[in-house]
């Protein structure tokens, strides 16, 4: 009942997680994205966490977009600053709602699904015999999620944009009365390739830390079918909570004066 060994394990079980994260992050680098390469592998890889991740990108740009140029239009009338709400919704959606949400959606979807992937390979032993039939599960499970990751979810955020702007764009034009060649007009003048760049940047950070902490909890799952659910949810929580430490480390690098 002492509250300072609570304390204290907790921060023992902190340092010791942090520190099997780096090994698992080192054999992920040095094994993992080295040769032999698995191309079949990759593309699996990407077709899961790209193609199947389409729906629900799509609906959460268009969505967003639509919800962020009607707020963006209540708080201008307030300043008569409503031919702002083209420029700051094709802003807002490249530089961070783009592939803040985007990540976060991905992250729910597909760090789930590989914890649990490999969880289940784990405690049925199919990554023992990979290691007994001399292959190594770091580069034949690992590195072709890690690499589909970082290529697939830039690619989602190029879409995620695009449908984020058009939804502002419909919900604009329709509903908010703006001229539709001023609106394109005001997004296209607007919008410089840094602000796309950026989200792109982040984006990639962002498959990575998906893909790796899919695999970390999935590749160190234990105690059967509790042991996997464990690694799911785990997997999930860790992968958002560093896409968002990551979404401030990363604007304050690219934007920093």
């Amino acid at each position: 009942m002492n509250p300072l060994a609570q304390i204290g394990r907790v921060v023992l079980h902190l340092l010791a997680e942090t520190g099997r994260l780096a090994f698992f992050l080192k054999n992920a680098l040095l094994i993992g994205l080295t040769p032999r390469w698995y191309p079949r592998q990759i593309l699996i890889q990407m077709i899961r966490m790209g193609y199947n991740s389409l729906p629900v990108i799509g609906l959460t740009a268009f969505f967003t977009g639509g919800v962020l140029a009607l707020q963006i239009y209540i708080g201008g009338t307030r300043f008569n600053a409503e031919s702002l709400v083209a420029s700051i919704v094709a802003l807002g959606i490249t530089r961070e709602l783009g592939p803040v949400l985007a990540g976060l959606m991905v992250a729910g979807r597909v760090s789930a699904a590989i914890a649990a992937e490999l969880g289940t390979m784990r405690v049925t032993e199919q990554i023992d015999a990979l290691v007994t039939l001399s292959t190594n599960p770091y580069r034949y499970l690992v590195g072709p999620r890690i690499v589909a990751g970082v290529i697939t979810l830039p690619l989602l955020v190029i879409i995620a944009d695009i449908i984020g702007i058009m939804g502002g764009y419909i919900v604009g034009t329709r509903s908010l009365g703006f001229n539709a060649g001023a609106y394109l007009k005001n997004t296209v003048d607007f919008l410089e390739m840094q602000d796309i760049t950026s989200g792109l940047i982040k984006a990639a950070v962002f498959g990575f830390i998906i893909a790796l902490m899919g695999c970390y909890h999935g590749f160190n799952s234990r105690g059967g079918a509790q042991g996997v659910g464990r690694a799911t949810t785990n997997a999930v929580v860790s992968a958002s909570i560093l896409i968002l430490a990551a979404n401030y480390v990363l604007t304050s690098l690219l934007f920093a004066d």
